[in-house]
C-alpha cells in the first residue's frame, strides 16, 4: 500500500486576493471546513496515513490547523460546541504530518521535487488541494491506487472538459486500453486550443512513482516560467508507463470563484437537502 501523500500548498492564491493576503488559499472554507482538510480526508480514507505537505513562509495557519490548540480546547470544554473539531481531531490521531517550505515559488515540478525529502524512494499520491473532488462510489485518490495495485506506475487523474477550455490544464494524449485507463503518450501544460490533442484535461490528482526525480532534474522552465509537473510527467511516458485514469465523479476548481461557489452549494445540497434560504 501507498502510505504517503504530498500536498503542494505553496503558492499564493492570487485569484483570491484581497482574501488570501494573509490567510493561505487552502484554508477557505468549503461550509465550516477548509479545502486542504477535504484533501487530507480523502487521502485518509483511501489508505493514506503520512501526510507530507510542501508549504510556504506564509502557510503557517496550516501547520496550525493539523495541530492541538489547548486553548480552544478549554474554551469549548463542557460547552455545546465541544464535538465541533471531532473531525480534525480524528484526522490528527491517525495521521503523521510532515513539512518542508518551498521558499522561491518555481511551480509544482519544482515542489515535488523539493517533496522527495519526506516522500523518499517509494511511490506516493500528490494532491492540489484548491481542486476539491468527490468520487462516486469511491474517492479519486482510491480510484488511482486501485489502478495502481494492477499497472504498478505513474497515474494521472483526467477528465474532459469543453474544446476551448483546453488552453487552461495539461492535457494527456494516447490511447485507450481499457474503459477509462488511458496509456498516455505525451502530456502538454497549456496547449493553444488549436494544438490541444485532446480534451482530457489533468487534474489535481496523482500517483507518482521514484522514476519522477530523475525527470524532474531534466525540465525547463516552462509555462509562466514555472517547473511544470506535467513536463516532468511527459518525459516520463516517453520512457515507462504512464497511465491516466477518467475518474468517476465531481471535480471543482476551488482555484477559481465560479468554483468555489459552485463546490459550496454542492457540499451544502449534499448535506442539508436543499440550497441555501435567502430571508430578506
Amino acid at each position: 500500500m501507498i502510505k504517503k501523500c504530498l500536498f503542494l500548498v505553496a503558492g499564493f492564491g492570487t485569484r483570491f486576493l484581497p482574501a488570501t493576503k494573509a490567510m493561505p488559499k487552502e484554508m477557505m472554507p468549503i461550509l465550516d471546513k477548509p479545502l486542504v482538510q477535504y484533501g487530507v480526508e480523502e487521502a485518509v480514507a483511501a489508505g493514506m496515513s503520512e501526510i507530507c505537505f510542501v508549504t510556504g513562509r506564509h502557510k503557517r495557519a496550516i501547520e496550525d490547523h493539523f495541530d492541538d490548540h489547548l486553548e480552544l480546547d478549554a474554551h469549548l470544554d463542557g460547552t455545546v460546541r465541544q464535538d465541533a473539531l471531532n473531525e480534525i481531531r480524528a484526522l490528527m490521531t491517525s495521521c503523521k504530518f510532515s513539512y518542508t517550505r518551498q521558499s522561491r515559488l518555481r511551480g509544482p515540478g519544482h515542489a515535488v521535487k523539493l517533496g522527495a525529502i519526506l516522500t523518499g524512494d517509494q511511490p506516493f499520491g500528490v494532491v492540489l488541494a484548491d481542486d476539491l473532488c468527490f468520487g462516486t462510489d469511491e474517492n479519486v485518490l482510491a480510484q488511482l491506487l486501485r489502478l495502481y495495485e494492477r499497472y504498478a506506475c505513474s497515474i494521472v487523474a483526467v477528465q474532459e472538459v469543453p474544446p476551448e477550455l483546453t488552453d487552461r490544464y495539461g492535457i494527456a494524449a494516447g490511447s485507450w486500453i481499457e474503459e477509462d485507463v488511458l496509456e498516455v503518450d505525451s502530456l502538454i501544460e497549456k496547449p493553444a486550443v488549436a494544438d490541444a490533442p485532446s480534451n482530457l484535461a489533468v487534474v489535481g490528482r496523482y500517483i507518482l512513482t521514484p522514476e519522477i526525480y530523475p525527470q524532474l532534474d531534466r525540465i525547463e522552465p516552462g509555462v509562466s516560467g514555472e517547473y511544470q509537473l506535467t513536463d516532468a510527467i511527459d518525459l516520463l511516458a516517453k520512457e515507462r508507463r504512464v497511465i491516466a485514469c477518467r475518474f468517476k465523479g465531481k471535480r471543482f476548481d476551488c482555484g477559481s470563484l465560479d468554483g468555489f461557489v459552485a463546490a459550496t452549494n454542492y457540499c451544502y445540497l449534499q448535506r442539508f437537502g436543499h440550497l441555501p434560504r435567502v430571508e430578506v
